[in-house]
């Protein structure tokens, strides 16, 4: 009897499965779809930096449009990412920016602000060498170095022969 059952539900299991399976490899997003998920990063951005978008949806891609920036395009996949640069000139304040996916009429949208001014000057991060005068200073440096440690070991040397 346990038997019996046990084989009944595996049927049941096994013909939902089978009746989902085409529905699922049917591939591309379902109707209706477009963008999802649109995040930004960071949502508070200075005048000339970066923002990283992204969306999910978009299966061959798509555009991301705003006032603060030039349109860039989401690359395709199941998660989707853009990388746009904030005009130096944009007003301080509030933008919002629009995905559409090339497969799809939807538009998502997401806010984000703009922060007056560059930001941090991060420097150059050691790609700059030493300028000539601090190559000058610590050859000085080095060099006196140098000749007070020779005169050290030989008035060292000449106090260890008398004794």
């Amino acid at each position: 009897m346990r038997a019996s059952r046990a084989l009944t539900v595996a049927l049941a299991v096994g013909a939902a499965v089978g009746f989902a399976a085409p529905a699922a490899l049917a591939g591309g997003p379902p109707s209706g779809g477009g963008p999802t998920s649109v995040d930004v990063d960071p949502s508070r951005v200075h005048q000339g930096a970066t923002l990283s978008i992204t969306a999910r949806g978009c299966h061959s891609g798509g555009r991301v449009s705003s006032n603060a920036f030039d349109e860039v395009h989401l690359s395709s996949g199941d998660i989707n990412f853009a990388t746009a640069r904030i005009h130096d000139h944009a007003t301080p304040g509030e933008y919002s920016l629009a995905v559409k996916c090339n497969d799809s009429d939807r538009v998502a949208t997401r806010s984000f602000r703009v922060l007056e001014g560059r930001g941090a000057d991060g420097g150059l991060g050691g790609a700059a060498g030493p300028s000539d005068t601090e190559m000058t200073v610590g050859g000085a440096l080095a060099g006196t170095a140098a000749i007070g440690g020779a005169l050290f070991v030989a008035r060292r040397r000449r106090l260890s022969v008398r004794v």
